[in-house]
């Protein structure tokens, strides 16, 4: 061997090197992100920043809640550099320069005072989509022995809605027949926290919430003071055994990923910025669509199915 052939030989042994070093190991990034909106995705958020600072100490990453609306507004107006959004993201707002990725789902979930005087009924019959939206859109439903049939029975059922616009009562309204979080009645309370005080503190209450609310983030047993209420998906008059999943968050995510809890209100959650994402942010949401996945689980969402990583990613470009 010539020491031509042996000097390219070494070029490319020590070129190959270097790329696998390169690759292997990630950039070392410095910024800060700004990140606010949806509460249905506060939590995964701060799971994933916790996460992603161990590997890019250089990325500060500012994370606030406030509601999907908030999260929109903020990216299109620049206050922030990604929205949170727990909703479908509206023709409108994508002509406002809108650009979004999904990164995970989980969904909404209905949820009574554990003191409710129908409780035994309500977790043995379920309620159906039509109980629901008669107490919401219709309003024709106001007692509670109305909805399990005994009409002896006239506690009044106090409805509970949310005040911010936010994923959770879009999403809400849209599994009662494609309705708007505007069509929905009841009192108007801030936030999926507040939700729930207002129905663990009200004995005739009625609410909904993201599934990370309405469960424990440790035990991933149900909050204490409050019920999820069943779905009678099948409407026949009994909660049967694969409607029965609501002990734990665990069993809820399973149900929810095999799309055997209705979709919605089970939905996707958002990213969303002003024109694409760049910079330290979009490596940021790369690595949420990789890495971070490995997270997801653990969190207490559902992961996204592989085909639907990809096109993600190359939305990302």
């Amino acid at each position: 061997m010539n020491k031509k052939i042996a000097a390219i030989i070494l070029t490319v042994i020590v070129v190959a090197i270097a790329a696998y070093s390169y690759l292997g190991s990630p950039r070392e990034l410095k910024g800060t992100i700004k990140v606010s909106g949806a509460w249905a995705l506060y939590p995964m958020m701060v799971k994933w920043v916790e996460e992603y600072q161990k590997v890019q100490p250089g990325i500060i990453v500012e994370v606030s809640a406030g509601g999907a609306g908030k999260g929109m507004a903020d990216a299109l107006a620049g206050l922030v550099d990604i929205g949170m959004v727990s909703r479908d993201i509206y023709p409108e707002e994508i002509q406002n320069g809108a650009y979004y990725v999904a990164v995970t789902k989980d969904a909404v979930v209905a949820t009574i005072s554990k003191d409710n005087p129908m409780l035994d009924d309500i977790l043995t019959k379920g309620l159906t989509k039509q109980n629901f939206y008669n107490i919401y859109i219709a309003g024709n439903v106001t007692t509670w022995g109305q909805v399990v049939g005994r009409p002896e029975v006239v506690d009044e059922i106090h409805v509970y809605t949310r005040s911010d616009s936010c994923g959770a009562a879009e999403t809400w309204a849209k599994y009662l027949w494609g309705k708007k979080q505007e069509d929905l009645r009841g009192v108007a309370v801030y936030g999926d926290p507040g939700l729930v005080e207002a129905v663990k503190n009200d004995r005739l209450g009625i609410g909904f919430n993201n599934i990370g609310y309405a469960y424990d983030a440790e035990s991933k047993n149900q909050v204490e003071g409050i019920r999820v209420v069943p779905i009678d998906i099948n409407e026949n008059g009994s909660v049967d055994s694969n409607e029965d999943f609501y002990s734990s968050k665990d069993t809820v995510v399973e149900a929810i990923a095999q799309v055997v809890y209705p979709h919605p209100p089970a939905r996707n959650l958002n990213l969303v910025t002003k024109g694409e994402f760049t910079g330290v942010s979009k490596e940021f949401v790369k690595w949420i669509l990789t890495d971070g996945q490995g997270f997801v689980e653990e969190a207490g969402y559902v992961p996204l199915a592989p085909d639907v990583i990809s096109e993600q990613l190359k939305k990302l470009g």
